[in-house]
């Protein structure tokens, strides 16, 4: 297996307080990796750490089969980043920004800041300064700038904070292609749940510092079960009849209108036709899969999913 990302034991302690504890985190060349967690959960701070902007404590770093140092600059030169809110010369266009870029990290190709600027959607900015730009555009011109000398591994802190629904699948379809296409490989941190799930070849989960899994997509995908969700007027009154006239055991009454039946031998129509016939009102039945969002509430809380 081909790592481009490993970590042995990393730590980080500030002030006394241990904020990422013992790391190892293992991301394969050219996946999309899908980091995620609660907010101060130590994302951001192992995002700094890969890209040398943080020192850690104690463990190590190893980026493309070479130990990360104070020296590492030509392994950094193979990265492009955005961690927290990316930062410009605000009375530059997007264009002179990008130039600028290019000019300091000795990549020479004008016609690839016209491709990049087309791909992130800022052709038509020329006008304009990026002091005047949204926050969806600045977050554009981040990621323009992130990929624009075509590095090898991609480190991107919520890189689509600020953008709107049009925009976060853009970009979701722009960092497939360039996974696809380009054999590049992304990190990606997002509190929005549901893009990770359609992105993400594997995510790992942080809470309080500790990194609780690392698992693909297809394996979640996998563990998921399917339930019948049925919504009803008295949720003890239903549970009683699908318990006993149904002989249903493996089911979860989540609130006193809503009920989850795992137990997939029994029919959606049977369930309503019983609960009807012993006057109970269904508002509502469907058959539903959890979700990334379920999985990830599940691990968060030590295995036990909230009501």
């Amino acid at each position: 297996m081909t790592y481009i990302v490993k970590t042995n034991h990393l730590t980080k302690v500030f002030g006394g307080k241990e904020v990422v504890s013992a790391v190892n985190m293992h991301v394969k060349k050219g996946e999309i990796y899908g980091f995620l967690g609660p907010n101060g959960a130590g994302k951001t701070t192992v995002m700094k750490m890969l890209t040398n902007l943080t020192k850690p404590t104690s463990g190590d770093i190893e980026i493309f089969g070479e130990k990360l140092t104070n020296h590492s600059y030509e392994v950094l030169k193979r990265m492009g980043t955005i961690i927290e809110y990316p930062i410009f010369y605000e009375k530059l266009t997007a264009r002179e920004t990008l130039e600028l870029h290019c000019e300091y990290m000795g990549y020479y190709d004008k016609a690839e800041i016209e491709h990049i600027l087309d791909l992130v959607k800022l052709t038509n900015t020329d006008g304009k300064r990026v002091k005047d730009f949204s926050l969806g555009m600045k977050q554009r011109l981040g990621i323009g700038r992130a990929i624009i000398t075509k590095p090898e591994l991609l480190i991107l802190d919520e890189p689509i904070n600020g953008l709107d629904p049009v925009g976060i699948k853009e970009i979701r379809e722009l960092f497939k292609m360039l996974c696809k296409e380009y054999g590049i490989t992304i990190i990606v941190s997002s509190h929005i749940l549901a893009e990770i799930e359609q992105l993400a070849d594997t995510i790992g989960v942080i809470n309080n510092g500790r990194l609780i899994t690392e698992i693909s997509m297809d394996n979640v995908n996998r563990s998921q079960t399917d339930y019948i969700e049925v919504v009803v007027n008295d949720g003890k009154k239903a549970a009683f009849i699908i318990e006993s006239k149904l002989n249903i055991t493996n089911f979860k009454l989540i609130d006193n209108g809503c009920i989850r039946i795992y137990d997939s031998s029994v029919s959606q129509n049977i369930i309503s036709r019983t609960l009807i016939e012993h006057d109970i009102e269904i508002e509502g039945i469907s058959k539903k899969t959890n979700s990334l969002e379920d999985y990830f509430m599940k691990l968060i809380n030590g295995g036990v999913v909230n009501a």
